[in-house]
């Protein structure tokens, strides 16, 4: 079917995922024409119930050309530190035009796992730079740097990218408010012509893909296309549409998204619209599996967790799990403590009386009901071991440094159910603090100091291991 842009906008609002066919037909109004571009969209959209992609992340990446086998990027994620991936879906200057193991299935699969995605087009270069075109100019032209007309050749370029790097996103069930990053290699900026052509150019794909309801990313070194982006952000303040989230190029070695401010101001896309490749290519080995990878840390907010309630505002988030034994004459169980286990349990479907703070029989008889689902002797004592295995209950999800959300809760509440003296924050934000009682936890319990929290890990902490 046919559809204007303003009926794209509809579709893109229902949630569904657009595959469009470009023909130039007459120009559409861009800032700055005086003969604007004109393009006819044909859409053909299907429904999806994938994520946008990478979304809002903070932790650590890494980019291959050749997208990983599902068999790496099952072992990587149990193994290694990184929960984001670069991917090449199209431009004709890529070095990886074949992709074997990139299909819907396979995005489908890793942002169900946990994975954020980084989109990468490597289409037209700057016209200055040295090493393209790759496979000749009928193939993959650089950028032209005509300077008629306003640079509109190069903006004709870079809107026709943005149309075929959606048309592949959507095909490759990659949705509407994803962001999809540009990869323009070094040049040499000093070359006034190849610098304005570069310019128009990543404004044109900045403002359509806006216009087809996805976010512009833009990928370049720190001293080139970076350098470009910012002198033009302060020199020429809304002349140009400008990409939501930089991805910078600087191999120092350092894991954040710190650059020098000779090369980007010092709040120029903060906060969280940053990434920085921080490492270039090198062999990392994670499970058994070697494959050769850039590093990256990904800035883009998303170490915030929604606050949970349960059972009506009880305190299940101690800040220790006693021990609870029948009470005494001299001795009663601490009634927060008593409230946190009646509301657990009941949310288990165990335990149906008021939640009133005594361990009382029948609370007894619901946390003896649990010791003996779990394999357990049925106590009058609730432990350590019986904490650990009622907190943790649930879905095994990976985690690692960047995850949030209930499953972090829940390692967290057993964890310091397991190391009372850590008094682990139960917060649902995997930082660094967390990775360091991930790893004190792992240690302790004879697994390798990996700070994640994998499957195995999973199933020592709801065995009550301690």
């Amino acid at each position: 079917m046919s559809a204007r842009p303003a009926h794209l906008s509809t579709l893109l609002a229902a949630g569904l995922t657009a595959v469009l066919a470009v023909t130039m037909v007459a120009p559409a109004r861009d800032a700055g024409d005086r003969e604007p571009d004109r393009t006819s969209v044909e859409l053909v959209a299907r429904e999806s119930t994938n994520k946008p992609t990478p979304g809002a992340f903070t932790g650590y990446g890494f980019d291959q050309c050749l997208a990983p086998t599902q068999k790496t990027m099952d072992t990587w994620m149990e193994h290694s530190p990184f929960k984001a991936v670069g991917i090449y879906i199209s431009g004709n200057s890529r070095h990886c035009r074949d992709q074997p193991n990139l299909t819907p299935a396979w995005v489908s699969r890793q942002l169900a796992r946990g994975w954020h995605l980084l989109p990468i087009t490597l289409g037209p270069q700057a016209s200055c730079a040295t090493r393209y075109p790759k496979y000749g100019k009928n193939i993959d032209p650089t950028i032209n740097p005509d300077s008629s007309n306003n640079y509109r050749k190069a903006r004709v370029q870079g809107k026709k990218e943005a149309e075929k790097a959606v048309s592949v996103a959507g095909s490759l069930g990659i949705v509407p408010k994803s962001t999809l990053f540009y990869d323009l290699e070094a040049f040499d900026i000093g070359q006034a012509a190849c610098r304005m052509s570069a310019i128009q150019f990543v404004h044109a794909w900045s403002k359509r893909l806006k216009e087809l309801g996805y976010k512009s990313g833009f990928y370049s070194s720190a001293a080139s296309g970076i350098k470009m982006l910012d002198d033009i952000r302060r020199t020429h303040p809304g002349k140009f549409v400008l990409p939501n989230r930089l991805w910078i190029a600087r191999w120092d070695g350092k894991a954040n998204t710190t650059v020098s401010t000779s090369y980007l101001g010092p709040k120029a896309w903060l906060p969280g619209r940053r990434v920085k490749q921080y490492q270039g290519g090198h062999d990392e080995k994670w499970g058994g599996v070697t494959i050769n990878i850039d590093r990256n840390f990904l800035d883009l907010g998303g170490m915030v967790a929604a606050s949970e309630t349960h059972c009506g505002g009880i305190a299940v988030d101690l800040a220790s799990y006693p021990t609870l034994r029948v009470p005494t004459a001299t001795a009663t169980p601490p009634a927060k403590a008593v409230k946190a286990l009646q509301c657990l349990l009941t949310e288990k479907k165990l335990y149906t009386g008021k939640i009133h703070g005594r361990y009382d029989a029948p609370t007894r008889r619901a946390a003896q009901a649990w010791q003996v689902k779990k394999g357990f002797p049925a106590r009058n004592m609730w432990g350590r071991r019986d904490w650990m295995t009622l907190s943790s209950a649930g879905s095994v999800p990976v985690l690692k440094y960047g995850s949030t959300g209930a499953a972090v809760r829940r390692a967290q509440r057993a964890m310091n159910a397991a190391m009372p003296a850590r008094k682990i924050k139960v917060n649902g934000v995997f930082d660094a603090t967390m990775a360091t009682h991930v790893g004190a936890y792992r240690r302790k319990i004879g697994m390798t100091s990996y700070n994640i929290v994998s499957t195995a890990t999973w199933k020592k902490l709801q065995a009550g291991k301690h």
